[in-house]
């Protein structure tokens, strides 16, 4: 008598592999019943209501809001800055003669201010007491035609 070349493992294998095809087909067939094909523009179209969520009925036209497309400014707006012309006082807070920067502190403020060796009138140390002008530099205000009191 011959015996079967098909064994427990390969039937196996056999099964779970048409499980998974009939598995696959009902997904399909799931896919095809819900899908959003067909549906009309109505059903498909969102609003947005005025708060700014989206919602699936139209706004209520009453609550429109109307803007003048002039006031609408695109992009970051410029940072303008008016520098006052009166003398500011401080002290030298921090001053590195090798690297030739340092920052003074505004004693009415407190704020601490960049300088560069270039701008300075004569040779300071820390804790100099200073009067100086304020400009805009490249990262934020500085010191500059520093002299020292």
């Amino acid at each position: 008598m011959a015996r079967s070349k098909v064994t427990f493992n390969k039937r196996e294998k056999e099964k779970q592999r048409q499980k998974q095809k009939q598995e696959k087909r009902e997904k399909m067939e799931q896919r095809k019943a819900n899908s959003s094909k067909g549906k009309s523009f109505d059903d498909m179209i969102a609003y947005v209501d005025e708060d700014g969520n989206i919602a699936s009925t139209p706004p209520d036209p009453r609550k429109k809001k109307v803007f003048n497309v002039d006031d609408i400014e695109i992009g970051v707006p410029k940072h303008i800055e008016e520098l006052d012309n009166e003398i500011n006082e401080g002290f030298v807070d921090y001053f590195n003669e090798s690297k030739g920067f340092g920052f003074i502190k505004d004693n009415r403020s407190g704020e601490r201010l960049f300088f560069h060796v270039n701008n300075l009138q004569e040779r300071l140390s820390e804790s100099d007491k200073v009067s100086y002008d304020i400009e805009n530099g490249a990262k934020g205000l500085n010191a500059a035609n520093i002299r020292k009191l």
